[in-house]
């Protein structure tokens, strides 16, 4: 049984919480999980790169990319690092700002409803065998909280703005362990 601190916080994750969150809407459910790749600088995995992003830490003089996202304020509920560790931004039972302009079945501002899992990857390469595991706990433990319908990409719920997870993500293994619940593909967005 996965053990829950107080307002979404999961036991066992690196807790390194965000400014960006915010609260959901009142009587609304988690309900859809969003899986997301980042790497910073693009394309290049270590470093606290996105520790920092997320934290509103990024020195936009550390690389040339980031002067062209150090003043966004995003975050993610969850980062699973290229090891499989998680690290915990913002709280389930809060808003983070992963998802940006979206749209799951007709429902708008996917933000209000979703957990956020950022793997850090990108579209190019495949996640490591220690990625999918810790995913795979974190899903579980999500599932056993939350009644969550369906499991997506950022790539689904942006179409044409977003491409992540990318084509290297496994979302047959998904499919394979989570039957029944509405993944790409299978539900109309």
């Amino acid at each position: 049984m996965v053990d829950w601190q107080e307002d979404g916080w999961l036991n066992g994750a690196a807790c390194l919480p965000s400014p960006n969150f915010g609260e959901r809407p009142a009587g609304g459910q988690v309900s859809l999980i969003v899986v997301h790749n980042i790497s910073l600088p693009p394309d290049e995995f270590g470093g606290d790169w996105v520790e920092k992003f997320f934290l509103n830490q990024l020195d936009p003089q550390a690389h040339p990319y980031f002067s062209t996202i150090a003043e966004a304020q995003v975050s993610a509920h969850f980062y699973i690092r290229r090891d499989g560790r998680v690290i915990q931004f913002v709280g389930c039972d809060q808003r983070a700002w992963h998802a940006g302009r979206s749209q799951w079945c007709a429902r708008e501002n996917c933000n209000d409803y979703s957990v956020g899992i950022e793997l850090e990857g990108s579209d190019t390469q495949p996640f490591t065998a220690a990625q999918y595991t810790a995913l795979w706990m974190v899903i579980d433990a999500l599932r056993a909280r939350y009644p969550i319908a369906a499991i997506a990409g950022h790539s689904d719920i942006a179409p044409g703005r977003k491409t992540d997870p990318g084509p290297c993500f496994d979302w047959l293994a998904v499919r394979a362990r989570y039957p029944g619940l509405g993944l790409p593909g299978e539900v109309t967005t």
